[in-house]
């Protein structure tokens, strides 16, 4: 009797796996044993990838309410603090596209927060 060596599903399988490596370059897509090694390698730093660009937008908020409170003469640091002393409480996403499509009213919560951060701080 001839030894059955899987036939479709090996096919599907195989077809499964050159389908994800579809876009990769030269060998990488075509041979089966290359585009294995590429899609787990991809598949391993869209994983690293996904924890990355969390870390990425919270540098990027914080740069940003920091460069808006700069221009108000405040330390990133001190203004978080003040917020947290007067029981506001956004969280960075926020802050940062206030800071961007309100400035007028990113002004008026320094403003709210000022005098109360500066009667804590004499205290």
């Amino acid at each position: 009797m001839p030894r059955v060596k899987g036939g479709p599903k090996t096919r599907q399988r195989r077809k499964k796996r050159l389908k994800l490596a579809k876009g990769q370059y030269g060998a990488k897509s075509r041979l089966f044993r290359t585009a294995t090694e590429s899609v787990d390698k991809g598949q391993a730093y869209a994983y690293i990838g996904r924890r990355q660009r969390k870390r990425d937008f919270r540098r990027l908020w914080i740069a940003r309410v920091s460069a808006a409170v700069r221009a108000h003469g405040w330390t990133y640091s001190r203004f978080v603090n003040a917020l947290k002393q007067a029981k506001i409480e956004l969280n960075r996403k926020m802050l940062s596209e206030m800071a961007i499509r309100d400035p007028e009213g990113f002004s008026r919560l320094i403003a709210h927060v000022q005098p109360q951060h500066a009667s804590s701080a004499s205290q």
